[in-house]
């Protein structure tokens, strides 16, 4: 009998692997599919998802719901305030086509290099009025309710209004708000809003299922609803009520609030800053991987590392390499390190000179020079961004600072500004609307503006103030920050194919990334690769705090095994099994949409790493 050959029979091994891996994942997800037929709800909290599936009862399409999922999980503080930032994807059944929408806020007035420096700061500061872009997820909202939703404002925002009036408190938020005392005092209306017991000496926060009021913020979102539908009145049509109201928030007595409160505490933010930004409609950027037309939001967020780790990948096999193997481990996270080194470099916001090189770094044949660096035996510690102006006309205006850059920020990540903030949101429709967001910012513990209830971001943490670092990204009034946020959608042929999102900071394109890899090249359904067992790089800069780095540090599942941990060690990896406390921190609680276009039905899939939940119907 002939022998099979060393590489014939790691072959068969991996797919035997695979097979008896894939067969048996059905038995060990701990949530089932979500069929529905009609519609499909998911996003961070149950409560939420039932604020969805609600504005679906009511014959809203998926764009109401989305927007009801979000005024519900920023009222119930899921690591996201109301004074955040919303961006998302949407795909319109009537055009055949993809839309971004950017309502990511702005680097306020008298928001500077030199301001932040004088401070002796090295960023932009993490916590606090200073930390605050111009607010989003309001103007966000309301945008992509007028332009594309159904229901009325005053239908959207109905679930969000009975929360503010009070809900029962999650754990999570209720961990949040402990952990976060000591800020949340040095601010008198944050301290009102979450520290409503104890005595005014020794203010305490809710307990675990106690009724949560924020009568503020409800004040201010009736404000919304009233704005509505006095237009209406007058004679305005749906969309124009739905603007009164946005004029009202960024215009109008709450704007003035907000601004007032703000600036009481050493804030920046000024009336004009709040006139003057406005919510994009974009054209998204993409790439295609097997067929399969990828969708993500260019510069301004990271969402072109999907992409870029994409292109590369294409170069390698990586189902015959075995999920999660040591080579499989090895070559996606080399992707993933020269994908991210690309965005440290040369991502910021487009609407701000210089101009991001987008044609090249989303280039094939960056793609494949870029693969061709990859050492197959060890890990590259030193792995920076190409050159991707040599794959487009032009030449590169920050060559002499490419050549001179060096790793900056070295050290150890924390985790907890690793993955900082954000929830997601996903819906379907039977029509064919599809939305997949990623909103967050004004996070506990948040700085609240005054008697508006709204609590503000703090992503001007996200910007740089050394161009040698990023000549993109450099702090100036009325630029966004490259933000970490990243919704994800996939077509194939010209069909929606998934929707998915993840929240976790930096992580968040890291684990996407596996998703779509799980599903595309082993096979996996969409709740199996929700749950599956994902690895993480800190080898790029962090886009939170002061943005260290760690160079070769991979956390695993702790399903990797011994030998697997042994042989990436080998190679110059610093292997930890990724457990914060008592959380598995390699995995993010990834939410999708599966469009079973066999079956003409769709499958959520909901991560079990959070308190992430769906419904369908």
């Amino acid at each position: 009998m002939r022998s099979l050959p060393l590489s014939r029979l790691f072959a068969c091994l991996a797919a035997l692997a695979l097979l008896i891996a894939v067969s048996s994942a059905d038995a060990r997800t701990q949530k089932p599919i979500l069929h529905g037929k009609n519609w499909v709800a998911i996003t961070g909290k149950p409560l939420a998802a039932s604020a969805g599936a609600r504005i679906f009862y009511q014959g809203g399409n998926a764009v109401d719901a989305t927007c009801a999922m979000l005024a519900a999980t920023s009222t119930m503080w899921d690591v996201l305030g109301w004074g955040g930032e919303t961006q998302a994807l949407i795909y319109n059944p009537n055009t055949g086509k993809v839309i971004g929408i950017n309502a990511l806020g702005v680097a306020p007035t008298g928001a500077t290099p030199e301001f932040f420096a004088n401070q002796d700061l090295a960023y932009p500061p993490e916590w606090g009025p200073q930390s605050a872009v111009t607010p989003g997820t309001p103007g966000g909202l309301m945008v992509m309710l007028a332009e594309f939703g159904s229901l009325s404002l005053a239908d959207v925002l109905a679930p969000a209004i009975e929360m503010a009036e009070g809900y029962p408190i999650e754990a999570s938020a209720v961990d949040r708000i402990e952990r976060g005392r000591d800020r949340i005092l040095e601010w008198p209306y944050s301290r009102e809003v979450f520290l409503p017991n104890g005595d005014r000496d020794d203010p305490e926060g809710p307990g675990v299922g106690e009724i949560f009021r924020q009568a503020d913020l409800k004040a201010t979102l009736e404000k919304l609803v009233e704005a509505e539908r006095d237009a209406l009145a007058n004679g305005a049509d749906r969309k124009a009520a739905i603007y009164a109201a946005y004029d009202r928030f960024y215009r109008g007595d709450i704007a003035e609030e907000l601004v007032r409160a703000t600036r009481e505490h050493g804030g920046l933010i000024t009336m004009e800053d709040l006139d003057n930004w406005e919510v994009k409609l974009e054209e998204p950027v993409k790439t295609s991987y097997k067929g399969i037309d990828v969708y993500k939001l260019t510069t301004w967020t990271q969402g072109p590392v999907l992409l870029q780790a994409l292109n590369i990948l294409e170069n390698f096999d990586l189902a015959s390499m075995g999920y999660n193997s040591t080579r499989y481990i090895h070559t996606v996270y080399q992707a993933m390190n020269l994908a991210y080194a690309d965005r440290d470099f040369y991502y910021g916001d487009p609407y701000f000179p210089p101009e991001e090189p987008v044609d090249g770094l989303l280039s094939k044949e960056y793609a494949k020079q870029r693969a061709g660096e990859i050492d197959l035996e060890a890990n590259d510690p030193d792995a920076g961004p190409g050159d991707p102006y040599e794959f487009q006309r032009g030449r590169n205006p920050f060559r002499a600072e490419l050549d001179a850059l060096t790793s900056m920020r070295t050290g150890v990540a924390d985790e907890e500004s690793f993955f900082r903030g954000t929830t997601t949101v996903q819906a379907a429709d039977k029509d064919g609307w599809v939305v997949s967001v990623t909103p967050s910012g004004g996070w506990v513990p948040a700085f609240i503006a005054g008697s508006t209830g709204v609590g503000l971001s703090q992503r001007m943490q996200s910007f740089v103030l050394d161009p040698a670092e990023n000549p993109y990204n450099v702090v100036q009034p009325g630029q966004r920050p490259r933000v970490t946020l990243t919704p994800s959608m996939a077509l194939k042929d010209g069909k929606p194919f998934i929707s998915f999102s993840v929240q976790g900071g930096d992580a968040q394109d890291q684990n996407l990334l596996q998703f779509f890899l799980n599903m595309v090249e082993f096979g996996m359904n969409v709740q199996e690769a929700a749950e599956g067992d994902n690895f993480l790089s800190y080898q790029m800069h962090g886009s939170f705090g002061q943005h260290e780095k760690e160079p070769g540090r991979l956390a695993v599942n702790e399903s990797v095994p011994e030998f697997t941990r042994e042989q990436l060690e080998s190679m110059g990896y610093d292997v930890e099994v990724g457990v914060w406390g008592q959380r598995d921190i390699t995995s993010g609680p990834i939410n999708a949409i599966f469009f079973d276009r066999e079956n003409g039905a769709m499958q959520g899939g909901s991560s079990n790493h959070g308190d992430d939940y769906g419904i369908a119907w």
